[in-house]
């Protein structure tokens, strides 16, 4: 479960985002709309510890990550795929996927999370060894979902029957 609880988000003295509240339960599909500029990115990076809340609450599975190191959102399970996709256009594919899988949990479990990502998008199995800037951009948008899958995120885990 996550939950997001009356949190404000701003830029220097601006609001971006203000008094959001939504809840994701395991197994659950929530999507965020809204015209450019309502401040959608603005909160999806809040809620993976890009970006400071400057008031209200994140809770992850009954725990208070409000305020925990951007480091540790990932170690609650939490990934995002950054707009841009933001891959390392220079490392193969192969290496993109493999720093998905830094944080010690997922390393244990790299080459299982590689089968399974390869099962997911095939393509990538072709382009393995090809620098990710040699990728179409849909190729490339594959990467980058399945570089955040690679980190184990609870979303994986309940998507693919974890």
């Amino acid at each position: 479960m996550y939950e997001v609880a009356n949190v404000a988000v701003n830029y220097g003295a601006a609001a971006a985002v203000s008094d959001v509240n939504l809840r994701i339960d395991a197994g659950e599909l929530v999507v965020v709309v809204g015209p450019n500029g309502a401040g959608k990115s603005t909160l999806i990076n809040a809620m993976a510890g890009l970006h400071p809340v400057a008031s209200g609450r994140l809770v992850a599975d009954g725990h208070d990550i409000t305020r925990e190191a951007p480091h540790r959102f990932c170690d609650r399970g939490i990934a995002i795929v950054p707009e841009g996709r933001r891959l390392f256009v220079n490392l193969t594919v192969r290496e993109n996927l493999e720093l998905g899988s830094y944080r010690a949990a997922a390393r244990r479990m790299r080459a299982d999370s590689l089968r399974r990502v390869c099962a997911l998008f095939p393509v990538l199995t072709e382009r393995m060894d090809a620098p990710a800037g040699a990728l179409s951009g849909g190729q490339q948008q594959m990467l980058a979902i399945a570089r955040a899958l690679m980190s184990q995120p609870q979303i994986q885990r309940a998507y693919l029957g974890h």
